[in-house]
């Protein structure tokens, strides 16, 4: 929904044609954003009425051009009755475009992105992660500012979004958003990919622009906790509850693999018994929508039990987890105490499961990427080069020595 709409008619003084007739504008502002259109009529600067916007009712011509000025602004205002009525959003040039007949035959980008995010927003903690909504709306919030930086518009037709203007966008990022590394550049791009993905798939557009673009990762060092980091993680003591919990649940995934999004709706549902009666947990995961099978470790079961009397039984929940934004801040106090100098963030237990306690102890490869719920062996294969580049590096210390 829109705060504002106006309609203003207005002549252009400066523009008199050879009998003094100045041509007519009406100009549609929508949230303080301005469109103008012709109204393909002309008037005596004498017989117009700034303060009314309409001609001066002095004479039987003036009276007939009021009226077609106020069929114009009927079908305006009947233009914008039905985005309000379908609760969409819309802008002046929407508007224009609706009025001049192109609206039916184009797209926009942006209208289309709020739509998308409008139907995420509905799913978040069950089909799609906050952390994945939150990043369309970031990433949206940047391609607004882009095209009116660069285009001056308020919106763009999809099919006027071309490699070209993918390039443009990946440049603005790089440019105007100082933090901005490379892979949160690509992400960005990525996630617009997704978008025109959308509009190829529903035929409004007639190829894909990002054919021929390729992502750029950078890549990057996965840190994880060796064997007597997670060893002292978990036998420190702490001096206050709040990061006691915070640590329990940290090491809870570091023996299940669970990532934020997956451990903070585990409930009695996701725990099942197998044949032999020993217990699993079974997890659709939030991000790739595959399913993960981990056991239950005597680790991890241990600090299940230890909060199963403590939570609220209505919420159906099996750990008191906070907000993952808390969660990092704790973390830090909690390496700090522990004397680990590694950036400990929530998402390390989960690498820290597929290294050092599955992969580093002759879990096979595929094992660990079914545990993980990877779509691909070759996102398993990431862990594993980890493990390899550890091992080569202990190996070089023995170098020289014999």
């Amino acid at each position: 929904m829109n705060d504002s709409f106006s309609i203003l008619f207005y002549i252009r003084k400066n523009m008199p044609d050879r009998n003094g007739l100045c041509p007519i504008y009406l100009r549609i502002t929508v949230s303080g954003k301005r469109s103008e259109i012709s109204a393909k009529r002309k008037v005596k600067v004498d017989d117009w009425n700034c303060a009314s916007g309409r001609a001066k009712n002095s004479k039987p011509s003036n009276r007939e051009l009021n009226k077609y000025l106020e069929d114009l602004r009927a079908r305006l205002y009947r233009i914008q009755g039905k985005y309000e009525a379908d609760g969409r959003s819309y802008t002046s040039q929407m508007i224009k475009n609706s009025f001049q007949g192109k609206s039916s035959r184009h797209k926009t980008l942006l209208n289309i992105y709020e739509g998308h995010n409008k139907e995420i927003s509905e799913i978040v903690g069950r089909e799609f992660s906050s952390g994945a909504y939150q990043r369309h709306l970031r990433t949206l919030r940047h391609l607004k500012a882009f095209i009116d930086k660069e285009y001056g518009q308020e919106d763009v037709y999809v099919k006027e979004v071309d490699l070209k203007f993918i390039n443009r966008f990946e440049h603005y990022l790089k440019t105007n958003l100082k933090a901005c590394g490379q892979n949160t550049v690509t992400k960005y791009v990525t996630n617009l990919k997704k978008i025109m993905r959308i509009c190829y798939a529903n035929d409004w557009i007639s190829k894909d622009p990002f054919y021929h673009w390729k992502a750029k990762w950078k890549k990057v060092e996965r840190d994880i906790l060796n064997e007597r980091e997670l060893k002292i993680l978990m036998e420190t003591e702490l001096p206050l509850q709040r990061l006691e919990q915070v640590r329990d649940i940290f090491i809870f995934c570091c023996f299940t693999g669970l990532s934020y999004i997956d451990v903070e709706k585990l409930s009695d549902n996701h725990i099942v018994l197998n044949i032999k009666g020993e217990k699993w947990i079974k997890i659709n995961r939030s991000k790739t929508d595959t399913k993960s099978s981990v056991p239950l470790l005597p680790i991890a079961e241990k600090i299940l039990q230890k909060y199963s009397a403590t939570l609220d039984n209505n919420q159906n929940k099996l750990l008191p987890v906070i907000s993952n934004q808390k969660l990092n801040t704790y973390l830090k106090e909690i390496a700090a105490i522990c004397n680990i100098e590694k950036k400990l963030t929530f998402h390390l237990s989960r690498h820290t499961f597929a290294t050092t306690v599955t992969l580093a102890n002759g879990v096979p490869i595929e094992s660990v990427s079914k545990m993980l719920g990877h779509s691909s062996l070759k996102t398993t294969q990431i862990y594993a080069m980890v493990i390899d580049k550890k091992l080569m590096n202990d190996m070089k210390r023995i170098v020289g020595k014999y």
